[in-house]
């Protein structure tokens, strides 16, 4: 399998298609193009010479070949783009540590009665309630945010459960009910923010690890600048 500059742009994916190329021709396929072909040479070579192969027999038979091999090449291109197009390595992770993020997620902890910081957005004036939930599904507390107009908000729980008591330490679920003036539902996006301490991994998924939540970094919607470099970079 061959590719070339002109086939993509990209470098990197050409280096890729380069390298993916030279491992799937070091491995051989029992089911695959190789046996296809040694039944057809096979076949050529123990054939009747009285009641040889027809010709249209043999094109045909080239063509499956010939067809055989293109799906394989598509298959081996698809495979490379998909991992040139991963989002980010673990290098680049690592580039993650130590700063603050803001990303897509409802996951809020809480320790000792301090809680992380979770934000609301919604597109339209609405009617905001807020309940968090613990890892069971199991209401902990409602939180009623009155009357808010088109923006984002932050999330105000004190860490406490529906008794008063502090919660225990961990993570939890929150969830938005905005509701138009009319009673229809307004969409609200959830974010949460924090600084990230650690890079780990579930299911072969790499995730950024902010206190005890876990943040998908392809949700990474925002890296906020340290309170010193945000004050120097206004200055300017």
């Amino acid at each position: 399998m061959n590719v070339t500059q002109t086939a993509f742009g990209n470098s990197n994916i050409n280096k890729l298609f380069a390298g993916h190329t030279e491992e799937v021709e070091e491995k051989k396929d029992p089911l695959g193009r190789d046996a296809f072909l040694t039944m057809l040479v096979a076949q050529l070579r123990n054939q009747d010479p009285l009641n040889p192969m027809e010709g249209t027999d043999f094109t045909a038979q080239l063509a499956e070949f010939s067809a055989l091999e293109q799906q394989f090449t598509i298959n081996d291109n698809l495979e490379a783009i998909l991992e040139a197009l991963k989002p980010k390595t673990q290098d680049n992770l690592m580039d993650f540590i130590g700063k603050e993020v803001m990303g897509e997620s409802n996951t809020i902890s809480s320790s000792k009665g301090s809680t992380t910081t979770g934000y609301y957005t919604i597109e339209d004036s609405a009617d905001v309630a807020i309940s968090i939930y613990d890892q069971k599904g199991t209401l902990i507390q409602n939180i009623y945010s009155g009357q808010k107009e088109a923006g984002t908000y932050p999330i105000q729980w004190d860490g406490k459960n529906l008794e008063g008591a502090i919660v225990p330490d961990g993570t939890y679920n929150f969830e938005i009910m905005a509701l138009s003036d009319i009673g229809g539902y307004v969409e609200a996006k959830t974010t949460v923010e924090g600084k990230v301490t650690g890079v780990t991994y579930e299911h072969d998924i790499p995730y950024l690890q902010i206190g005890e939540r876990l943040l998908n970094p392809s949700t990474v919607t925002r890296i906020l600048l340290p309170p010193e470099e945000e004050e120097a970079a206004e200055s300017q």
